[in-house]
């Protein structure tokens, strides 16, 4: 299940969203620039290690850049390869500026950095002993998800299907979309290693369950939670063979 798109017209034009957007981009460009050694090296500088916050680990002192609380900000647009950011930016760009128009531009960035906060350390919690950096939006991004099924369960997303080696389009709830991607992260979560190398599951869960928290503290007063739906969903839009 893959989703490409909403039916929510926004509002007003998602400045904060397009801008963590073009950071997170650039910040990628700006690693790719260095090659794979320096690149990593980036990574342990700006990325956040639990037992590095959490005063259990001493460094290189080549890899301190910066004291360790400002890594759980730089870790949130910092990622891990073309296809990590990909995905994180495109359910950013689907979901992000619907939560920007109900709380505004100001309480949104206050938001997804709370957000993005609470999973860095919904992460370093379950493994605080872990030497391995944490990078990526995701958890903040988890976080605007989290606000987008309280605000708009019944909106309309369009949705790729795997069948196989088959395609299908379909316009499917967000609450059967983004409950099942919870779902996912938490049995991902439950059977995952912390210790080692890999997606950051618990961050994914503490980042959508602080969206879910704080929406309804953040949102404008006159914007309801629980919003109607649009267009009918369930409707299959094409089906596509191996070839396209």
């Amino acid at each position: 299940m893959f989703p490409i798109a909403d039916d929510n017209p926004r509002i007003n034009t998602p400045y904060v969203t397009w801008s963590i957007i073009a950071v997170c981009v650039l910040v990628f460009l700006w690693q790719f620039s260095l090659g794979s050694n320096s690149g990593q090296i980036a990574v342990y500088q700006f990325g956040m290690i639990p037992a590095r916050l959490f005063g259990g680990a001493g460094m290189d002192p080549e890899l301190v850049a910066i004291p360790a609380w400002a890594t759980v900000f730089t870790s949130m647009f910092m990622h891990g390869g073309w296809m990590h950011l990909g995905f994180n930016m495109l359910f950013l760009w689907i979901f992000g500026d619907n939560v920007e128009d109900s709380m505004g531009h100001v309480r949104y960035l206050a938001f997804y950095l709370l957000c993005g906060i609470a999973a860095a350390m919904a992460q370093a919690f379950i493994h605080p002993d872990s030497t391995i950096p944490m990078v990526g939006a995701s958890g903040a991004i988890s976080g605007v998800l989290g606000a987008y099924l309280l605000l708009h369960p019944h909106a309309t997303v369009r949705t790729v299907i795997f069948l196989g080696i088959f395609a299908t389009m379909m316009h499917l709830p967000a609450m059967i979309v983004l409950g099942l991607w919870i779902l996912l992260q938490l049995v991902s979560a439950a059977f995952s290693n912390t210790g080692e190398p890999g997606v950051a599951f618990w961050a994914h869960v503490g980042g959508f369950v602080a969206g879910m928290a704080l929406v309804p503290l953040f949102k404008k007063s006159d914007v309801p939670l629980f919003q109607p739906a649009r267009y009918r969903a369930f409707q299959i839009e094409r089906k596509r063979g191996p070839w396209g």
